[in-house]
């Protein structure tokens, strides 16, 4: 068995949708061993959500089967760490009373129930404020008169309570700050002017900053693990206390770092459950738009960030389809197989999607106007239904409503790049996802061998920063020392396919009132 030194190694633990993953690496910063959870959300009262004890179940069992795996391979107990971090999905509400007590159930980013708050506050801030956005959830509560507001003490997002726990500080990483409130790169912590005009509205018992967690940029050390914090990971009680933290982050920021896109004219999409583009700019956009949000990187750059709530959940529910089918047919062809095959039969259809269209909505998607969603497929009957036309429009459908965000930066504010990076779920297939992106966007797709990790491995990068990394930026510190030598694919834009996406948005567009429509009847 190979020898490890763990006091060089950093841990990187992120809460996803759908799953909850450790990932350890050493100091070259190469991946040494992961564990996961499944988990999913459910909706209680109204609300997307998790409960806190689905939260610790899932984190103790992914970190439970990491230490498995380095039993196994290396033949050591996890005692102590270099470094380690936290990060989860973005956005979201979670207000606690001083006694620490949260006051509602967790609310996700998924709810797109406070669109009157954001409304509002992006007409007070003249910024963008997403309904997804910790603010949001705030004045949505105000607006809404729920009672629980004037207990507010501490307003966090899963990253921030999960450190929180684990060390006792009240930190945010800058990155995942930006989802929580609009933050100014200059100073790299919340913007001034705006907390002043929300406090303005004078609507909490507080001024807004003083219940906000601290901003902390990227390096910066974020606190130690308790030994409470110890056994809330490790119950045990093999893992020790000590372990320095960096600033929690969110899935935004570490897809960032785990595909070296946190420099000028670079750009990543993180493509799964959900899918979003980050590109980090050279200059402020010339206004705003409320189909952009605007975010930072770990280390506090401005970056246009086009988010959409549902990207691949259709894709798979079209994929369990086809394996039911095989079953029944006798030959049970393996899932992996059956991804395969028709995402590769993509690629052999009409570039147009050959008057087929689809939307993959499972929720609503503040881009297109909608607040619900229902899974949709039509098509013109007189130009057939091959399997390869199906499943062109099924990718197309996946990233039809971010490439309507995309153009935006491309088309009107003129933005360039110099790569865009892909990782997720779409992008497992080789070649297939990388060209469709290719074809929204109209720039080269490069996917590296590591974005398999997603974004723990981002989040244990951003620890060993922390730990390794003090005397360089963290741009440099990706570029020569994580980045410099990885193995990594591009795929460049095909001009038939861009024009054949063009026109298929064309028909998308047209058909928005069809699915507003499903979201009406079909209850």
């Amino acid at each position: 068995m190979k020898d490890i030194d763990l006091s060089q190694c950093s841990l990187g633990i992120e809460l996803g949708s759908t799953r909850i993953k450790a990932v350890l690496i050493g100091s070259d910063n190469l991946p040494m061993a992961s564990g996961t959870h499944d988990w999913e959300n459910r909706m209680e009262n109204g609300y997307w959500t998790y409960s806190l004890k689905d939260v610790w179940d899932g984190i103790q069992d992914s970190y439970a089967d990491l230490a498995k795996n380095v039993m196994e391979n290396y033949g050591i107990k996890i005692t102590t760490l270099g470094a380690m971090g936290v990060s989860a999905m973005m956005h979201g509400y979670m207000p606690f009373d001083r006694d620490g007590n949260l006051l509602t159930a967790f609310r996700t980013w998924r709810n797109t129930t406070t669109g009157e708050a954001a409304g509002k506050l992006t007409e007070l801030f003249q910024f963008n404020i997403p309904q997804r956005w910790s603010v949001a959830h705030l004045y949505q509560a105000v607006l809404n008169g729920e009672s629980h507001v004037e207990n507010i003490d501490f307003l966090t997002t899963l990253a921030g309570y999960v450190h929180w726990k684990l060390t006792g500080e009240k930190v945010l990483g800058v990155g995942e700050a930006s989802g929580m409130f609009p933050i100014d790169s200059e100073t790299c912590d919340f913007d001034d002017t705006m907390l002043k005009k929300f406090d303005g509205l004078h609507v909490l018992k507080k001024d807004l900053r003083d219940i906000l967690p601290a901003v902390l940029t990227a390096g910066t050390p974020a606190g130690r693990l308790t030994p409470e914090g110890a056994k809330l990971l490790d119950p045990t009680g093999t893992l020790q206390g000590g372990i320095p933290l960096c600033p929690p982050e969110g899935d935004a920021g570490t897809g960032m770092a785990a595909t070296d896109a946190v420099s000028e004219r670079t750009g990543n999409v993180s493509a799964g459950t959900s899918i979003f583009a980050m590109i980090v700019l050279e200059k402020p956009l010339s206004r705003y738009y409320t189909e952009i949000d605007m975010v930072t990187t770990p280390t506090g750059k401005p970056v246009a960030m086009v988010h959409c709530n549902s990207c691949t959940s259709d894709l798979d529910a079209w994929v369990g389809l086809f394996k039911e089918f095989s079953q029944r047919a006798g030959c049970d062809v393996p899932k992996s197989r059956i991804y395969d095959l028709l995402y590769e039969s993509a690629l052999e259809g009409e570039a147009d999607g050959g008057g087929l269209v689809a939307f993959n909505y499972y929720s609503g998607e503040p881009i297109t106007g909608l607040e619900s969603g229902r899974p949709l497929f039509t098509r013109l009957p007189e130009r057939g239904m091959p399997l390869a036309n199906f499943m062109r429009v099924q990718l197309y459908s996946a990233v039809s409503t971010l490439k309507i965000g995309m153009d935006i930066l491309f088309k009107r504010e003129n933005v360039t790049m110099d790569r865009l990076m892909g990782h997720g779920g779409f992008f497992k297939t080789p070649v297939v996802g990388q060209r469709i992106m290719a074809a929204a966007a109209g720039v080269p797709v490069t996917v590296m061998e590591t974005a398999g990790e997603g974004g723990p491995y981002g989040m244990a990068l951003l620890a060993s920063y922390m730990l390794h990394g003090t005397d360089e930026s963290l741009e440099d510190y990706l570029n020569d020392r994580v980045f410099a030598d990885a193995p990594r694919t591009t795929i460049k834009p095909i001009a038939q396919d861009v024009e054949g996406f063009d026109k298929y948005i064309e028909k998308y567009s047209a058909c928005l009132p069809v699915e507003r429509a499903a979201t009406e009847a079909l209850n």
